[in-house]
């Protein structure tokens, strides 16, 4: 897999029956090594390790109706007091961020009503704040780290 632009982290891969898999650590599974699961289980040790969110505050591709259509997010951070802090959106790292993956989780966004977002291919991260009214958003240059 490509190297992306996060710090090392100890990610655990393996190979069975041919099939390179992960381990993501918030489902406690292995899953199908795929480009863009190679950058959701970066960016969640991201989330955990360098930004310090607990591990039990985060869910990984949950379903969730938007529009009376099903989606599924990538990653939320739920704080158990005060909501959705956190929405991710991961791409694989040939997929280009543009204006409709900008779309994407602004949509998912008017029903989770995080107060970040953070858009990622694993080579280019985008950091936003949302207004009080998630109406517009600020971009920022990184996610605020958790603090108790």
């Amino acid at each position: 897999m490509v190297s992306l632009g996060f710090p090392k982290y100890p990610v655990r891969v393996k190979n069975t029956e041919n099939k390179p898999l992960i381990f993501d650590p918030v489902r406690k599974k292995w899953i199908v090594l795929t480009p863009e699961e190679w950058v959701r289980i970066h960016c969640l040790y991201y989330l955990t390790q360098t930004k310090g969110y607990p591990l039990s505050w985060i869910r990984v591709e949950q379903k969730i109706e938007v529009y009376t259509t099903r989606k599924r997010f990538d990653i939320v951070i739920q704080n158990p007091k005060k909501g959705i802090e956190v929405l991710v959106e991961c791409k694989a790292p040939s997929v280009a961020i543009s204006q409709s993956t900008f779309d994407q989780i602004a949509r998912y966004n008017l029903e989770l009503k995080s107060n970040y977002l953070m858009i990622t291919n694993g080579l280019n991260h985008y950091f936003c704040q949302m207004t009080k009214e998630q109406k517009n958003f600020t971009f920022i240059e990184s996610l605020p780290a958790y603090t108790q």
